[in-house]
């Protein structure tokens, strides 16, 4: 993992031109990389909430599935690929609608919503997820509000949580 390349990006997203390499602790000022994030959306209604594993940082917490972009992958690219690869879920790039994109202090930190059809079976990574679970967003809500969710995720719900509810709700329709 620590041998990943990101793009370096502006604040306005737009590729510099340069890469940083994961784990490197000299990550340049003023510059960010991509990390996207996909609440999956049930026709029940039920969104995927995934639990870090314990020796990730925020082990033990939940989160929706989220990774950094891989130098030369799209937000939307790098939403499909986390998801797969820590959940085993299937969904293309079409099938993602932007909640909306937080400034953090190294990421522009991308949120998705995308509809599933049925009860996907799940292929946990166990390098990445301990357990998982379907619940309404209420209740992911209700987790990031007790500190249940990982810290990052306590402002992302609170910006953007209105807007996620806004779209869950009208894939789930």
């Amino acid at each position: 993992m620590d041998d990943e390349l990101w793009d370096l990006r502006d604040a306005a997203g737009a590729p510099i031109g340069r890469t940083h390499r994961r784990g490197d602790p000299t990550f340049p000022e003023g510059l960010f990389h991509i990390v996207a994030s996909v609440c999956v959306v049930r026709g029940d209604g039920l969104v995927l909430l995934t639990r870090r594993a314990q020796g990730k940082d925020w082990g033990l917490t939940w989160e929706f599935p989220a990774g950094s972009a891989l130098t030369g992958e799209t937000s939307e690219q790098a939403a499909v690929r986390e998801l797969h690869e820590e959940t085993g879920v299937r969904v293309r790039t079409t099938d993602l609608r932007l909640v909306g994109r937080l400034t953090e202090r190294t990421a522009l930190f991308d949120v998705y919503v995308a509809q599933v059809a049925g009860d996907p079976v799940l292929a946990l990574d166990p390098a990445e997820v301990c357990d998982s679970a379907w619940v309404p967003l209420a209740e992911a809500m209700r987790r990031g509000d007790a500190g249940e969710m990982a810290g990052p995720w306590t402002p992302r719900l609170t910006q953007l949580g209105a807007r996620l509810a806004e779209l869950a709700s009208a894939q789930s329709l």
